[in-house]
């Protein structure tokens, strides 16, 4: 087919404004790609100073009583009576069960009844000795008679001596006396310690609080034959409850005693108690390698459970200004070291920074690295570019 000579040129031309639209798209497509890519400044949020923030290690614990006591009888015996059971709190010096003591209660009577005795013999001796006294006054002035009467020759020489037997004798009748009083005196301070001694056996029959306490455990039953210290019943103090945590060693070298710290238990989800550190054991747990720390209620709920789980947050200190970046946003993170990405005079470049504390939220503490016209970046990206034009944006709240 013949095409004439100027439609040839018209279909030309056409082909080379096609040819030449394309070139111009590709070329606008380039431009507008370099321009996202390279020359548009990159979006990113970057780091604020925050104020007053806490530095916390966290563990796990479950609610212990600080002091328990299992408590029961100083003699054996049949339990016969019980007056307290679990859930119960009690005062100090309250009655919680008793055994039979009809057979310690007639020993206590036997040793009253040798008290009186005792005493019965102290006036027995003590009429004894009067006597034998009133007995020598008498030997003895009959006895001085008699000397005189011997020296004027009124009366024989045998008389006289017999006369100073006399009184040898009631005066050694006095002694005897008054040696029987001190024996009758003996006696019954020996027959008032037996009675001491059994009334307080009699008493080690009633089973007695010994602090202000509730009962938690209660191991045996009426009619149980108890020997001497068997366990009748666990007590608590209440008001000495604590939760003992276990903190990973390598987060627990700031802790001290008297820091503050929060727990949550694990059956009141939504609330926070307060406490403090109030002992760090000297002994960690080898297998673990765990730390025991005991935390103290600053407010002890009333309905409380041992044993119950705990979460546990021990403030350790409290960082004044801190700038505070996301773990996510550093880069060969080491030892108290890192690289990061900042904005400085509006372009992106990157710094090796040091780093303090860690926080529970996974963001460390920037210490040193950083010039002071610097912003550290929070969210790593694609497009950061050493030297790249950077627009800073808000955190969405």
């Amino acid at each position: 087919m013949h095409i004439p000579l100027q439609q040839g040129f018209d279909l030309m031309n056409r082909k080379h404004l096609l040819l030449l639209a394309v070139a111009l798209i590709l070329a606008v497509g380039a431009g507008i790609a370099i321009w996202l890519t390279v020359l548009r400044p990159v979006a990113v949020r970057i780091a604020r100073i925050e104020r007053d923030v806490p530095v916390q290690v966290f563990g796990l614990g479950t609610v212990e009583a600080r002091v328990t006591s299992k408590v029961g009888f100083k003699v054996s015996g049949v339990l016969v009576e019980v007056r307290v059971d679990v859930g119960d709190r009690i005062t100090k010096g309250t009655v919680l069960a008793r055994i039979d003591d009809r057979e310690q209660s007639a020993r206590v009577g036997r040793t009253k009844a040798g008290v009186q005795q005792a005493e019965a013999n102290l006036q027995r001796a003590t009429s004894s000795l009067d006597k034998a006294k009133a007995n020598y006054v008498n030997a003895r002035s009959i006895n001085e008679r008699r000397q005189k009467l011997v020296q004027s020759s009124s009366t024989s020489i045998e008389s006289a001596d017999t006369a100073k037997a006399a009184e040898d004798v009631a005066l050694a009748d006095v002694n005897l006396a008054s040696s029987d009083i001190q024996v009758a005196r003996a006696a019954i301070a020996d027959a008032k310690a037996q009675q001491e001694q059994e009334n307080a056996t009699l008493d080690f029959s009633t089973l007695t609080s010994p602090y202000d306490a509730m009962v938690i455990a209660r191991q045996k039953e009426l009619g149980s034959a108890l020997g001497a210290g068997e366990p009748v019943f666990t007590l608590i103090d209440p008001q000495k409850v604590w939760v003992l945590a276990y903190i990973d060693e390598s987060k627990a070298g700031e802790m001290q005693v008297g820091q503050p710290a929060e727990f949550v238990l694990r059956s009141l989800p939504k609330q926070r108690f307060q406490g403090q550190v109030a002992r760090i054991e000297p002994e960690s747990d080898r297998v673990n390698e765990e730390r025991r720390v005991q935390i103290a209620f600053d407010r002890l709920p009333e309905d409380f459970h041992l044993g119950e789980q705990a979460e546990v947050y021990i403030t350790t200190t409290r960082l004044p200004q801190p700038l505070l970046v996301p773990e996510a946003a550093i880069e060969e993170l080491g030892k108290n070291k890192g690289t990061v990405w900042s904005v400085e005079d509006g372009h992106l470049q990157r710094r090796a920074v040091t780093l303090g504390h860690r926080l529970l939220d996974g963001r460390y503490e920037l210490t040193g690295g950083l010039p002071n016209s610097g912003n550290v970046v929070t969210q790593l990206r694609s497009g950061l570019r050493i030297g790249r034009a950077a627009k800073i944006v808000e955190e969405p709240s």
